[in-house]
């Protein structure tokens, strides 16, 4: 069975890896700082109807178009989430509908994308998703919807853009050019331009994890910043002069499956 990748996943790697270790291989649930997610999926789902459903034979839908897409997705929002939503998606609207000469139907929208990558003879299975994907004149353009009230520290993003970057050159087998950000409360679009470098950053980052999952298995502390918001430094001897053992709710470390060369 391959082993199952993500951003989150390479992120939290790169940052901390007996963190890493910790949530992913031991299966430990660390404090979230998430709240209710039904603003934002309600704000995805509206967008992601205006785009798949809009006929394109007509060059920019109206304002009223929004609007009824909107009212499909606001059965389980307060009156509050309902007027700061419709103040998001009228900013968007005028922002990035209303110069255009005509609205060009994307490649795909709410969409999940999966692909292998083998090394070090474990094969790796990628997996990510995106909200809207455009074609641009050299390869492709990935959009991301942001619904958070402030513009967080892009911590990680080279490591988003590669990731991608190897998922849709082999699903599309065309170059990911660009990654948007667009961050739909304050009507801010932040574009990334995607390199080799990212593509190499993300495959030696793999080479490394492949390394540790196949031998010793050695998940050291990376300390920093970080460590302010993590929930694991009791556990954490970099933290912890004496620290606690590990609950026994804690999954058994698993050898990975190789992959056999014939």
């Amino acid at each position: 069975m391959a082993y199952r990748l993500s951003a989150t996943k390479l992120s939290t790697y790169k940052q901390c890896p007996q963190a890493y270790n910790f949530k992913y291989e031991r299966g430990l649930s660390s404090p979230s700082a998430f709240g209710s997610p039904a603003f934002g999926n309600a704000l995805h789902g509206a967008l992601a109807d205006i785009y798949k459903d809009w006929n394109y034979a007509y060059p920019l839908p109206s304002l009223d178009w929004f609007a009824i897409c909107w009212q499909q997705h606001t059965g389980e929002l307060n009156p509050t989430q309902i007027h700061e939503g419709w103040m998001a998606l009228q900013l968007y609207y005028e922002k990035y509908v209303v110069p255009l000469p005509m609205m060009s139907k994307p490649l795909g929208v709410e969409a999940k994308l999966k692909a292998n990558f083998q090394v070090n003879n474990i094969e790796f299975s990628l997996a990510g998703r995106y909200d809207r994907l455009d074609y641009t004149d050299d390869g492709l353009e990935l959009i991301d919807y942001k619904t958070s009230k402030t513009i967080p520290s892009l911590d990680g993003i080279d490591l988003q853009l590669g990731l991608y970057y190897l998922i849709l050159e082999q699903t599309y087998q065309k170059a990911l050019q660009k990654l948007s950000l667009i961050y739909l409360r304050q009507g801010q679009k932040i574009t990334f331009d995607v390199t080799l470098e990212h593509h190499q950053q993300v495959k030696e980052l793999i080479g490394d994890m492949a390394m540790k999952l196949r031998a010793d298995q050695d998940w050291k502390p990376t300390t920093g910043n970080h460590c302010d918001r993590c929930g694991y430094q009791k556990y954490c001897s970099a933290k912890s002069e004496k620290p606690e053992p590990l609950p026994k709710t804690a999954k058994e470390l698993q050898r990975v499956q190789l992959v056999l060369g014939f």
